[in-house]
């Protein structure tokens, strides 16, 4: 049957595209179940949901990244007046029947001037012998659409993060772009940069084009979207004007009905007395107000926020990747300087990185050089025996349940979650007292997950303090004994046991300011 939704228009010429009943799973997540949309000509329409609700899946599968495992997508035909069915096999088809995608991962060629990306494949020339003079003069044109005056022959790499979005965006036009998706296009915009943006989306809005607008900044939905389209967890939950609905209405829909179902989980050792670490005065984006917390002995501190909210900003900074710029930080009371991920593990800091496999292991090596790694250059100098060696990557391979054949397979022959365990065991090797997570249960599954709570429950009673960072909602009110919640790199929450539930995460994660 219909939804309402999709029965309720007055003129079909409006509709450019019409999503109905779409499903797509991932290795057996379903990460869509028969969802739809509705997009009309001249709109920005809003697309909501929590982190992983599939607002991002949805309009990958429109611009032709992602193919759909069912459903039906339908785009208005300019020159039969009608909505006919069509599969988007990749997204140069989507680009081609004007629906593009700008991504909050901008996707320029570094090493090529603005006019090179724009016209990328599409060069203009004769016998392929390009017509560099026509390539700078068509650029220009869609330059002047985005209100970018700059030459069309500057390199990319020497753009600024807003300039380069408006050259993505150049980029979408020059299809003649009917529908353009903007994925979170602020998460890393200044202010000034983010009003020529919404500039440039108004403009865009008057010559009749469609703006799908991924975010999850309530103050930019209210001020630039007409309709507002809500996911949750992969479900279709309604569509509103935006006029029509406040804050808490949306909220909300975005996470259900039980508000107060969820609490923390506090740690029977946990006794807010001892501070083990202090972060005092520490800017984590040049314009974000500054951030003060403290970390207490046996804790699982657990950091949440939306996308672009500085969570990992942070962690990088507190662990010496970053540098402190303005701010201090205090290990048992005494003030340190980390300057670099040395001085972090010197002063008892480790860090599980977010990106695994990237920054946390070599995977060409064994299970047992990967644990050592750090190991042997923390003791260097030191003569330990292979025994001793042995012993160690023994405990704990099986202290974490580490499922291998024998210590020297290689680590990328893993699952993910035993992956995920030999980066907590390469750094629980260097025995620090502050441990912070990045994400540590991403991409692993269910049982995993699960084995890696028991592990920081265990290690926080065993003495350690944890600071634990999380997209995931339910997964930070289960393990965690408070909770900070990051907004626009400041700090728009802080919330005790008791304090926690969806409600409040989520008021906060939207700009709301709770002192700690």
């Amino acid at each position: 049957m219909q939804h309402p939704l999709l029965e309720r228009r007055t003129n079909v010429s409006d509709v450019i595209v019409k999503m109905q009943d779409i499903s797509k799973s991932f290795g057996g997540i379903k990460a869509l179940d028969h969802v739809q949309i509705e997009l009309r000509r001249g709109e920005v329409h809003a697309l909501m949901g929590e982190n992983g609700a599939g607002k991002s899946t949805l309009m990958k599968i429109m611009t032709g990244v992602y193919t759909k495992d069912s459903g039906t997508m339908y785009l208005y035909n300019e020159q039969t007046k009608e909505l006919e069915e069509i599969e988007m096999k990749s997204p140069l088809m989507a680009q081609k029947h004007g629906l593009s995608m700008v991504f909050q991962e901008l996707n320029l060629l570094e090493n090529m001037n603005i006019a090179e990306n724009i016209f990328i494949g599409r060069e203009p020339g004769i016998n392929g012998v390009l017509n560099r003079a026509a390539l700078n003069r068509k650029a220009k044109e869609e330059l002047k659409k985005v209100n970018l005056d700059i030459s069309p022959e500057t390199m990319v790499d020497s753009l600024s993060c807003g300039q380069k979005q408006c050259v993505e965006i150049a980029k979408a036009l020059s299809f003649q772009a009917r529908v353009v998706v903007f994925d979170e296009p602020t998460a890393s915009l200044s202010e000034k940069e983010s009003q020529v943006l919404f500039d440039i989306i108004r403009d865009l809005k008057s010559k009749g084009v469609c703006i799908v607008y991924i975010s999850h900044r309530m103050e930019e939905i209210f001020d630039i979207s007409d309709r507002i389209t809500v996911f949750r967890n992969g479900t279709f939950i309604d569509t509103v004007e935006t006029k029509n609905v406040s804050e808490p209405d949306l909220i909300q829909m975005m996470i259900g009905h039980e508000i107060q179902a969820d609490a923390g989980k506090t740690s029977d050792n946990h006794v807010k007395k001892n501070v083990v670490m202090e972060v005092k005065n520490v800017k984590v984006f040049p314009n974000s107000h500054p951030v003060h917390f403290k970390l207490y002995e046996n804790e699982i501190l657990g950091f949440f926020g939306l996308v672009g909210a500085g969570r990992t900003e942070l962690a990088r900074i507190i662990f010496g990747v970053d540098p402190v710029g303005e701010g201090e930080i205090f290990i048992q009371g005494k003030q340190v300087k980390i300057s670099c991920p040395q001085d972090a593990i010197k002063n008892g800091i480790g860090l599980v990185p977010e990106d695994r496999k990237n920054l946390g292991l070599i995977l060409g090596m064994s299970v047992k050089d990967n644990m050592l790694i750090s190991k042997l250059q923390q003791i260097k100098g030191a003569f330990l025996k292979n025994s001793q060696l042995k012993q160690i990557t023994g405990t704990y391979i099986q202290d974490l349940g580490i499922s291998l054949r024998n210590e020297t397979q290689e680590v990328k022959e893993l699952s993910g979650g035993n992956q995920q365990k030999v980066v907590i065991a390469k750094w629980l090797a260097m025995t620090p007292n502050i441990l912070i997570m990045d994400e540590p249960t991403r991409g692993i599954d269910v049982g995993a997950k699960n084995e890696i709570y028991a592990l920081m429950r265990r290690l926080v009673n065993q003495g350690k303090s944890i600071i634990m960072i999380s997209s995931e909602m339910a997964e930070v009110m289960k393990i965690s004994d408070r909770i900070i919640v990051m907004h626009e790199g400041s700090i728009g929450g802080t919330l005790s046991a008791d304090e926690i539930t969806k409600n409040n995460i989520m008021q906060a994660a939207f700009g709301g300011n709770k002192d700690e």
